[in-house]
């Protein structure tokens, strides 16, 4: 199971502390969205969920149902760490735009310009790939490494490095500027702040995302203790079955999608495209430029105009297939909602998507 996991995202052209050392999440609940979990997860026979309405204030309400782990009884609540796969894209663009306001690196900036010694190993139609098409998916790259587990033995910058240089060595098979989703195009974005900076890509999301915005339950790979229910787990399901796993993409995937946090501290990171918040991090041009659409990709966002959303709506999923999360955002309505569960098959894109339908119209409801 370890080895096999591959980060996908679905649908976006649908387009005080509590025991386990947690942050609790001090908003209100409601029984409406709970019975609507509670119904859903005995319908769909679904381990657990969580779902949360946001504003620029943060969250205004969230609810949670269901169990850590097929098998025990520990309730998932709502302020347990869920696994963000994918959404993990709209965070790593966001800490490249910090490194661009500081003028450490551009947009137009290309890959052989940070990794000139690269320019004899990797195939000349990669050598002018620049930062923005890597996070708007429109460089030509593959979309995933060949494998996602070699070079072990290397440090993860060098690793990350190494999988350039794997992964780019044949001419590309996608038209040049045509939209192609690349989780590798995401690393190799993150390998290029590595490089400019010195630093881990890890360690540039703790100390320019997560501790700017106080995101303090925020970290990467698997949530909680390998052997213990003190967070939840993920789930497969096997012949009918729900399988449970402790497991997670390749270390070396991150920028692409290996961030699990508290529902609560993701809302802090989405908020930030909320127009009538108070911009933090980067300024409202700037944050508005990662918003601003190639097609209907953004960096890190899938873009669409929505009736319910009186214009402009911001979507995207993640997944390492075993967890699953669905956001949109509204910001004409000050508004995000947000779904997640520990789980993921074949029906959990459409009955995530039908919880986010049922957010909308119990928010709209209480207008």
């Amino acid at each position: 199971m370890k080895k096999s996991l591959i980060i996908v995202c679905l649908g976006l052209l649908f387009f005080s502390c509590s025991d386990d050392g947690t942050e609790n999440t001090p908003v209100p609940t409601n029984n409406e969205i709970e019975d609507l979990l509670i119904e859903t997860i005995a319908e769909e026979d679904i381990p657990g969920m969580i779902a949360a309405i946001i504003d620029d204030s943060g969250v205004r309400t969230i609810e949670a149902a269901g169990i850590r782990k097929v098998g025990s009884s520990d309730s998932l609540t709502v302020n347990d760490l869920i696994h963000l796969g994918s959404c993990t894209k709209a965070m790593t663009s966001t800490l490249l735009a910090t490194l661009v306001a500081e003028g450490l690196i551009t947009w137009e900036t290309t890959l052989v310009e940070v990794f000139p010694e690269l320019q004899d190993s990797i195939h000349e139609d990669f050598h002018d790939i620049n930062l923005h098409q890597l996070v708007t998916h429109r460089a030509g790259v593959p979309a995933n490494a060949k494998d996602w587990w070699l070079f072990q033995d290397l440090e993860i910058k060098e690793r990350r490095v190494a999988m350039i240089k794997d992964n780019l060595t044949e001419a590309s098979q996608i038209a040049s500027g045509e939209y192609h989703y690349s989780n590798l195009g995401y690393m190799i974005a993150g390998s290029m702040a590595e490089k400019v900076t010195n630093t881990s890509w890890e360690e540039l999301m703790q100390e320019r995302l997560f501790d700017q915005l106080g995101m303090s339950t925020a970290g990467f790979g698997i949530p909680g203790t390998i052997g213990v229910i003190d967070q939840p787990w993920g789930h497969a399901r096997n012949n009918g079955n729900w399988n449970a796993y402790q497991a997670d993409n390749s270390e070396a995937l991150g920028p692409a999608g290996t961030v699990h946090s508290t529902f609560s501290d993701w809302a802090k990171f989405i908020s930030l495209q909320l127009p009538a918040s108070e911009p933090a991090i980067l300024n409202r041009d700037r944050l508005d430029y990662l918003i601003d659409p190639v097609g209907q990709y953004a960096s890190g966002w899938g873009v669409v105009q929505r009736s319910w959303a009186k214009g402009t709506a911001l979507n995207h999923s993640g997944s390492n297939t075993i967890w699953f999360v669905i956001v949109w955002v509204a910001p004409e309505l000050n508004r995000a909602f947000m779904v997640g569960t520990n789980s993921y098959d074949e029906n959990t894109f459409s009955v995530s998507d039908r919880i986010i339908g049922e957010l909308i119209a119990f928010d709209q409801s209480r207008d």
